[in-house]
C-alpha cells in the first residue's frame, strides 16, 4: 500500500496473525466455524500481502491481476454462500473491496494522490467498514462460551476480535488508497 513503512508493517503483522488464527479455527469441530474461518484466513493473508510497504517491495505488475482474480473468485464464493448465511454478505463486501484495491493499485503503482478527493467507491467502502468496526466493537463485549472447555478454534470472542482487527485494517488500507 502507499504510505509510511512502519504502519504498513504493523498492518502486515496484524493481518498475518489474524490469518494464522483463522487457520487454527479451521480445525474446529463446528462446521460453520470452519467454513467462515477459511474465507477469513484468505482475507487476513491477502490483506497482509497487500499491506507490505511499497518502499520495501514493489510487486510485479501481474500480481495485482492475480489479487483481483483470487478475490474475485472469493467474492463469487461468498455470493453463493450468502444464500444460506447473511454473514457471507460481509465476506462478499470484503472480497469485493480487495478486488477494488487491487485494480486501483494496478492503475497507480508507486504513487497515488492528487487534489480530486476521495473516489465514491472508496468513500462508500470506508463508511461500510467504519460502521462494521463500530458494530464489531460493540459485539466484542464479553461473550459467554457456555459450559465446559472450549478449544482455541471455537472461542467466539477471539473470532470477533479477529474480525474487528481485519475491519480496522481494511479501514486503514482504504484510507491510504
Amino acid at each position: 500500500m502507499h504510505g509510511p513503512a512502519s504502519p504498513g508493517w504493523l498492518l502486515v503483522a496484524l493481518c498475518a496473525a489474524t490469518g494464522a488464527y483463522c487457520l487454527l479455527r479451521m480445525r474446529s469441530d463446528v462446521e460453520e466455524q470452519r467454513r467462515a474461518a477459511g474465507g477469513e484466513a484468505l482475507m487476513g493473508f491477502g490483506m497482509a500481502a497487500m499491506a507490505v510497504p511499497a518502499a520495501v517491495f514493489t510487486p510485479p505488475s501481474w500480481a495485482w491481476a492475480a489479487y483481483a482474480a483470487v478475490f474475485g473468485a472469493a467474492a463469487l464464493r461468498a455470493l453463493w454462500a450468502a444464500r444460506t448465511s447473511a454473514h457471507h454478505l460481509h465476506h462478499l463486501v470484503g472480497a469485493s473491496a480487495m478486488v477494488y484495491m487491487a485494480v486501483v493499485m494496478a492503475a497507480s503503482p508507486g504513487h497515488h494522490g492528487g487534489g480530486s478527493g476521495v473516489p465514491v467507491v472508496t468513500g462508500v467502502l470506508l463508511l461500510y467498514f467504519m460502521g462494521y468496526v463500530l458494530l464489531s466493537g460493540v459485539r466484542l463485549v464479553p461473550a459467554t462460551a457456555g459450559g465446559g472447555t472450549v478449544g482455541w478454534g471455537d472461542r467466539p470472542e477471539v473470532a470477533r476480535a479477529c474480525r474487528l482487527s481485519m475491519g480496522i485494517a481494511m479501514v486503514a488500507m482504504l484510507a491510504t488508497l
